[in-house]
């Protein structure tokens, strides 16, 4: 595209576009129908420049005035309740729906490698001391030992509300760091692993597994698959830079961005809830068994809620993105 024709033969509608917002007066009928049409060509325009010939200058200029236009067509939206429901009842739970062929297969990958090292862990006693000296590993694994009273060791709030801004972290780091090709995605998964096939393998090589498990699934099932869908989501959205599928890269990636931001704040709010658990329920009086059940009901109720209800959503057309009045224009592209 020639960009100095292209600048000479829209120049006037844009000028005609900035005239028309910074018209003090009530603009007529007329003149309002103009200004729509002023503003989705300008967009197509915005959209072309960007894709073709960008021009630093030219396409800030634009993307001002497409914005101002956009903020007279549109007018002044404030976010509501409304948009908070429909978010959790609609689009964070399509938005995981959509991404369960990414996070399902990552959950059981990183599942078997964790039992695995954890096995490994557990039957190498060379393995075990170098993790720690003897007198130490029998310190942690024993009956009332450090892995038991870690999660009574203090106050239930702080202790839950400690949990849930280091998960949340977590979980937010692997959704934005996977644009960066998926790897810093693997790294931290990879550590979280590490981290529960330690306990897993010393435990278990003290003979103490049935302890292990029931301090960590009634919270774990929940916050690990928590954690298993930020990594997958993390993932696909780094292969989305890599193959951007029939869209453009740069609108691919922005899609599929956007619903990650979004499931990063429908996560924490998910790791909340494991984190209560593991703040209240995990050190709490009752039995292994009724703890354990609380964690499966947590995990079910989860699994219903992304397959049931964020599934009915996904087909009806919902992804977790920005609605189609709130995304920038965009030029339609051939296949």
């Amino acid at each position: 595209m020639d960009l100095d024709v292209f600048v000479s033969a829209h120049r006037a509608e844009w000028d005609r576009l900035d005239h028309l917002l910074r018209r003090r007066r009530r603009l007529s009928g007329a003149e309002c129908d103009e200004l729509v049409a002023l503003y989705q060509r300008t967009a197509t325009h915005l959209s072309l420049i960007q894709s073709s010939a960008p021009d630093p200058q030219l396409t800030g200029r634009l993307t001002q005035l497409v914005a101002r236009a956009r903020s007279a067509v549109t007018g002044t939206r404030t976010a509501s309740w409304r948009d908070a429901t429909t978010f959790l009842t609609a689009g964070f739970p399509a938005a995981m729906y959509r991404a369960r062929h990414w996070w399902v297969p990552t959950a059981l990958l990183s599942t078997l490698v964790a039992v695995l090292i954890g096995w490994w862990i557990a039957t190498h006693p060379e393995v075990q001391s170098s993790i720690a000296a003897p007198d130490e590993l029998k310190e942690l694994t024993r009956p009332g030992g450090e892995y038991e009273t870690y999660y009574s060791s203090h106050p239930a709030a702080s202790f839950a509300a400690q949990v849930w801004t280091n998960n949340a972290q977590a979980a937010a780091m692997c959704l934005v760091l996977g644009a960066f090709l998926c790897l810093p995605v693997v790294w931290i998964l990879f550590q979280n692993m590490l981290n529960l096939a330690v306990g897993f393998g010393l435990m278990s090589s003290a003979g103490r597994l049935d302890t292990f498990l029931g301090l960590i699934l009634p919270h774990g099932l929940l916050e690990l698959t928590a954690v298993f869908v930020a990594a997958g989501t993390g993932l696909r959205l780094g292969w989305t830079l890599i193959d951007p599928g029939p869209r453009p890269r740069r609108t691919a990636l922005a899609e599929e961005g956007r619903a990650a931001l979004g499931m990063a704040i429908g996560l924490a709010l998910v790791l909340f809830v494991s984190g209560v658990i593991e703040g209240f329920v995990t050190p709490s009086g009752l039995p292994t068994w009724g703890r354990i059940a609380i964690g499966v009901a947590a995990e079910l109720a989860f699994l219903a809620y992304v397959y049931v209800i964020g599934g009915r959503a996904a087909r009806a057309g919902e992804t977790g993105d920005l609605s189609t009045a709130e995304r920038s224009a965009a030029v339609p592209t051939a296949v």
